[in-house]
């Protein structure tokens, strides 16, 4: 299976999930950083090639941050100080061995780095690559920017605060660009309107198309399931044990090898919404209340409208994103009924259902294959969950269980260099 994907399209998705890690909802970080970033790589003439690395690496600049709530929160802050490498370097490790994506690993990396700060251990001036230094400015100019003020209002002070930092944190050339560019209304007002973005993408989608297989695919995604698993301790394996748990089932129903891969990226991908959850929900011990249930509720929402913007991801986007939805239409967020759950959803829910029951939660230990099996029986007859799925999951039960508890200790016995490790694990 081949997946005509822009580029563009796939990362601008893609960094949607790492806006919801900025609150309940979507900021446009990212997004807003990226067109700093290529306002400025295009006024001083950079060539298409360092262009496109500066506006994908920029959308995704924050990867290494995307799993804990504090530090985003810190990353957004104009008064954060300038020892913020910590996540670029997470960030750096998460990409570096990417077929696909590993060209954005070392601009990642080199995204805080200061030009000539004091304390600077890193590489300095020019030796920084292009990519991170524009980065670097465009992204602390739009953490200047408030919400609460006119745009044009804040020109001036967001400038002053940058020249400050010229020649310490900033390229010189850099600042005297962004000076130059900032005359233009037209630039900080792009900024802030909202239906500039999709003329943004548009206009910087001709870089290039490209092939990607379905492995490529799911190296990707697996990419994205370490960073959503990250987010609670207690759900390190999370998203690769429904992936095994998921192709089980697909191969029982009698799915292609190819349509068993796309359900490993539905797998992989199911809860990337739940990065819109703040870590102390995912990792609180009691009940939740209301008010954090409705936080929760919202995930599997963020999962469609991520993935759906995606081309080719039609199917990916149900199969993931419906994995709450409940045969009797009571599920959410969408209330779908048994009309409109397509099998590969339907066993994405079974799945989900079997490995959260299996596994550690911060309220409970794992539950025993029996007392799934008595849960999950009592969904069917409920009108919760495939009753036909539920029975070829429990006929291969014994062999099920099992591979929830080899999943979760191949991934959490890696050595202690293990990105794993380093993003919270």
């Amino acid at each position: 299976m081949i997946f005509h994907i822009n580029p563009i399209n796939l990362l601008r998705a893609l960094s949607m999930a790492l806006e919801l890690s900025h609150g309940i909802g979507l900021s446009k970080h990212h997004w807003r950083t990226a067109v700093i970033s290529e306002r400025l790589a295009s006024h001083i003439g950079v060539d298409d090639q360092q262009r496109q690395v500066a506006v994908y690496a920029a959308l995704l600049h924050d990867i290494g941050a995307a799993s804990n709530w504090e530090e985003r929160l810190q990353l957004v802050n104009p008064q954060a100080g300038h020892n913020l490498q910590a996540h670029a370097e997470t960030g750096y490790r998460l990409l570096k061995d990417s077929a696909q994506l590993g060209m954005l690993a070392e601009p990642i990396r080199h995204h805080h780095d200061l030009w000539n700060g004091p304390g600077n251990d890193r590489v300095k001036g020019e030796s920084i690559p292009l990519a991170a230094r524009l980065i670097h400015l465009a992204d602390r100019v739009e953490v200047l920017i408030r919400g609460d003020r006119n745009i044009l209002e804040q020109r001036t002070a967001i400038l002053t605060k940058i020249r400050q930092l010229s020649g310490i944190w900033f390229d010189p050339a850099l600042v005297r660009a962004l000076e130059e560019l900032s005359r233009q209304e037209s630039f900080w007002l792009d900024l802030v309107n909202p239906s500039y973005y999709q003329n943004f993408f548009r206009n910087v989608d001709d870089y290039t198309w490209m092939r990607f297989t379905v492995d490529d695919i799911i190296d990707i995604a697996e990419i994205f399931a370490t960073i959503i698993d990250a987010t609670s301790s207690f759900t390190a394996t999370h998203s690769r044990t429904v992936t095994e748990v998921c192709s089980i089932l697909s191969r029982i129903r009698g799915f292609s090898e190819q349509e068993v891969k796309t359900m490993r990226i539905a797998g992989l991908l199911h809860d990337l919404g739940k990065l819109s959850v703040p870590n102390a929900i995912l990792e609180k011990p009691g009940k939740l209340t209301a008010k954090e249930y409705v936080i929760v509720k919202q995930h599997p929402y963020y999962t469609y409208r991520i993935l759906e913007q995606i081309n080719g991801f039609e199917t990916i986007a149900q199969w993931a994103a419906y994995h709450h939805e409940t045969l009797d239409g009571r599920g959410y967020p969408f209330r779908l009924g048994a009309a409109n759950l397509t099998l590969g959803s339907r066993i994405v829910a079974v799945a989900d259902v079997f490995t959260a029951l299996t596994e550690n939660r911060p309220y409970r230990a794992p539950m025993s294959l029996a007392q799934a099996e008595k849960i999950m029986r009592t969904m069917v007859a409920e009108q919760k969950l495939d009753g036909n799925i539920v029975a070829d999951l429990f006929h291969y039960g014994i062999e099920a269980y099992a591979l929830v508890q080899a999943t979760s200790l191949l991934y959490l016995k890696k050595d202690d260099d293990d990105i794993l490790t380093k993003v919270g694990c």
